[in-house]
């Protein structure tokens, strides 16, 4: 069998991670036909579906995030130049794709609403938080995956690509209950905001690529992973958005019941 050189295999995983910063690009440039849109009367729901294509957009690109990083340990094609690489390309996708959504939606629900966020200054400042955020996060990331020589299953902070998924939930979801959401609509920025100060957090997150890698050696994993695909099938759309905010916000959660458990424990023993 004729074995491929190695700089053909390091374009394998490159391509795919160049076909993630792609999706970002397209995604951010379908969001600005919302404008062109909005313009006409009575069309909010297709704007709402432009929205929602950009959002599963960034969701497919999660797929080429995933298979870049698996395919170059298959050949044994991991590099420096990919390390990078995939970098730029989460920063495009899952940095900058949501943060432009999230203001386009905003101000376009807002239009004309008197609401304070109407004037698109706090909506572009809080936007701005997540794709700083994200930009530290992956900077961050970069000099970990040069640093440490042992992986770990836990992520310090929210991955990028959690943080974007959580943006694409909210969108998703409001095509769906658009009338009951509407009056929400302001805390948007806010939400993908808090979502940003979790990425540059010291909280700890599971490594889902890597738990899902452990299935075979973890038998009693599956039961879990069985259960989630169970409440996607039945629950749908809705059961996403709660599976992925349970992954968002779970962590925040034990994370502070473990310091304030940690701070009882510590009072207890100076008392005795």
């Amino acid at each position: 069998m004729m074995k491929l050189p190695k700089r053909f295999l390091i374009c394998i995983p490159n391509f795919l991670t160049l076909c993630n910063s792609l999706c970002g690009f397209a995604a951010i440039l379908y969001s600005l036909s919302v404008y062109e849109h909005a313009a006409k009367a009575d069309n909010s729901m297709v704007v709402l579906d432009v929205l929602s294509s950009c959002a599963w957009i960034i969701l497919f690109a999660m797929v080429f995030d995933a298979l870049d990083g698996f395919v170059a340990r298959l050949l044994n094609a991991s590099s420096l130049h990919g390390l990078q690489m995939d970098s730029l390309a989460d920063m495009v996708t899952f940095g900058l794709a949501p943060a432009v959504i999230t203001a386009i939606m905003t101000h376009w629900l807002t239009l004309n609403k008197g609401s304070w966020f109407s004037s698109a200054v706090v909506t572009y400042i809080l936007c701005a938080v997540y794709v700083g955020c994200a930009a530290l996060r992956l900077a961050t990331y970069n000099v970990h995956a040069l640093l440490e020589k042992k992986s770990s299953d836990l992520f310090t902070g929210l991955p990028s690509p959690g943080a974007a998924a959580g943006v694409c939930s909210v969108v998703l979801v409001w095509e769906f209950f658009y009338d009951k959401l509407q009056p929400l609509a302001i805390w948007l920025p806010v939400y993908a905001a808090v979502l940003g100060l979790l990425m540059v957090s010291p909280i700890p997150y599971f490594h889902v690529g890597k738990y899902l890698a452990s299935l075979k050696r973890r038998p009693k994993r599956g039961f879990l992973v069985a259960l989630i695909i169970v409440i996607i099938i039945a629950a749908k759309l809705p059961g996403l958005v709660v599976l992925l905010n349970l992954y968002i916000f779970s962590a925040p959660v034990i994370w502070l019941y473990k310091i304030f458990r940690n701070l009882h424990r510590t009072q207890e023993g100076a008392a005795e």
